[in-house]
């Protein structure tokens, strides 16, 4: 995984890593073969507008295998540049504490328990951390880092009843708040270049997100899928993803918003090029991140 390199007064996640796990660390996505409950038809059965089948895990690995199976099959694909490296367990496919407790144990701690594994992080909801589920990511922080990646996106109803978020800010400012009273620390996603949102809506997202108690935060550029009600909308003609120089304006004032002590673990992001309808220019991810190293970082 390539990140951005670094500019003063910006803390980016490679730099954050390797402070913290002096050296070199590469996320593995795993596929916990979880659902979601805007999918199994407790809040909706279409997903969000924007996510594939996959439940944005296509670059995950198959859930057919166990995560130690999981881990290694990545290990040795990052085998030629990762030499001793260590690694992050990533819960990364749909709602990633959406399962029962006993599962989630298990999944947990056999990632958790890996050798070669120096930290986890898992992709889900708000609204899907109840308590008992809290206390058990709670307890894998007591062995390794545990941090807790939630979808929030936006910040602003209109956009979230778009895209069918299915919960209320102050869910998502409940789950922050018991996240970090418990120790665990918080990556918000926020998506770039939603249907209706104005270059200060984006702003203020970013924002709240940085004033909110999250420790990390993605910024993801909004791509349009095949197979998903957004590219419907878009096929129609009913809105326009952002072009390169737009979204390249919009990071460099995101980036100017975001305190030094939030690591951003992403400025950009992969639209698997299979499913990938718009914006194309994003598919030359090289030229994109050296873009961003050059106009956003200044380096």
């Amino acid at each position: 995984m390539k990140f951005p390199r670094k500019r003063a007064g910006v803390r980016l996640l490679n730099e954050y890593l390797r402070d913290t796990f002096g050296s070199k660390v590469y996320k593995i996505a795993l596929n916990g073969g979880f659902t979601c409950p805007n999918r199994d038809g407790r809040i909706d059965t279409r997903g969000c507008i924007f996510c594939s089948a996959g439940g944005s895990g296509e670059f995950a690995a198959d859930p057919s295998k166990s995560v130690t199976d999981q881990i290694e099959e990545a290990k040795r694909k990052v085998a030629s540049k990762a030499g001793d490296g260590k690694y992050i367990a990533y819960f990364q496919a749909y709602t990633g504490t959406y399962a029962s407790p006993d599962k989630l144990r298990f999944l947990y701690g056999e990632a958790i328990d890996h050798p070669d594994v120096v930290a986890m992080s898992v992709a889900t909801r708000p609204d899907c951390l109840p308590c008992e589920v809290l206390d058990i990511l709670s307890e894998m922080n007591q062995k390794k880092p545990v941090w807790v990646e939630l979808g929030l996106q936006t910040i602003h109803k209109k956009s979230a009843d778009y895209i069918r978020r299915g919960y209320e800010l102050s869910v998502y400012d409940d789950a922050v708040r018991e996240l970090r009273r418990r120790g665990l620390e918080v990556i918000t996603h926020v998506i770039l270049g939603l249907p209706g949102e104005s270059r200060e809506d984006m702003l203020t997202t970013v924002k709240y997100v940085v004033s909110s108690g999250a420790a990390g935060i993605k910024l993801q550029l909004l791509h349009v899928l095949k197979g998903t009600d957004l590219a419907r909308d878009y096929e129609e003609g009913k809105f326009d993803v952002l072009s390169e120089d737009e979204y390249i304006d919009i990071l460099k004032e995101c980036v100017s918003l975001i305190p030094d002590d939030v690591v951003i673990h992403r400025l950009t992001g992969d639209g698997d090029k299979k499913l990938l309808i718009a914006p194309m220019w994003s598919a030359d991810k090289k030229h994109v991140l050296n873009r961003i190293n050059k106009e956003v970082l200044n380096k």
